[in-house]
């Protein structure tokens, strides 16, 4: 059914323009304004699983995708990180419980920096330009087959034993899917420490949707809970669900993060 694979396309491509590292922590969507530090860097292995369910026209369509993100960050200065991410995936449609769609591959590649231009007590601004490459194959819905751009302003507010922040962001969607091409982000996070290894998390956000004929935005909500096993190493859970159709019904997040 062509609709409903188109529908699956742009779903697995709203995933992919979320922003990809998030230095609040995984499984967040929300950045933070921190950086590494001067010549420190930190490895990011996160996975998801989105489900997704709907009746088109008499025929139910379940989709779902699963994606594998490794993000490494290096901190060229105090205030300035350099970010690179690579995702693959694995898609699959079935409608009335036959296999419509069934795909694999990497996806778009992501460069990006992170500054940090302003820090006040509690309170710090940032900015994080990006760069997107048409790495994927935008047949498979892995990517819009062109390069893209991103600028985003992040917000953090930390006052212990909680953690605020928000962003604010601007992707231009150069793509050869016809799809909109000035695309937007607003997401805000908060985090609470239970103790000195455990933190509790919680995400909300939506962007503009990139199919121009639907009337809904992806909008999730997110929780989630951090385990720190020491300063260098950090395992996380989530679960997000869709507060829209445009948006996957739920996703679960797994991920770990290495500091070196």
């Amino acid at each position: 059914m062509k609709n409903a694979r188109q529908i699956f396309i742009v779903m697995v491509w709203v995933v992919l323009l979320m922003p990809s590292s998030a230095g609040a922590g995984h499984p967040l969507i929300t950045d933070d304004s921190g950086t590494q530090g001067m010549g420190k860097s930190q490895l990011e292995i996160n996975g998801q699983r989105d489900l997704d369910k709907e009746t088109l026209a008499g025929v139910q369509v379940k989709t779902g995708a699963i994606e594998l993100a490794v993000v490494l960050s290096y901190g060229i200065a105090d205030s300035v990180d350099l970010v690179v991410g690579m995702p693959y995936h694995w898609n699959r449609t079935k409608e009335d419980g036959v296999t419509t769609f069934s795909s694999s591959g990497r996806g778009d590649s992501a460069f990006e920096a992170k500054w940090r231009f302003y820090e006040k007590s509690a309170l710090s601004f940032a900015l994080k330009p990006g760069i997107r490459f048409p790495t994927g194959d935008e047949n498979k819905g892995f990517g819009p087959g062109k390069t893209g751009y991103s600028l985003y302003f992040i917000a953090s507010q930390e006052v212990m034993p909680w953690a605020f922040h928000a962003n604010f962001g601007y992707m231009r969607n150069e793509n050869r899917l016809e799809e909109n091409e000035d695309l937007w982000h607003l997401s805000f996070a908060g985090t609470y420490a239970l103790t000195d290894t455990l933190t509790a998390a919680a995400n909300i956000g939506m962007e503009r949707n990139p199919d121009p004929t639907s009337h809904q935005e992806p909008a999730f909500v997110l929780g989630g809970i951090i385990y720190s096993m020491n300063e260098d190493l950090d395992l996380d859970l989530g679960v997000k669900y869709g507060m829209s159709r445009a948006e996957a019904d739920r996703s679960f997040l797994a991920g770990a993060v290495f500091r070196f």
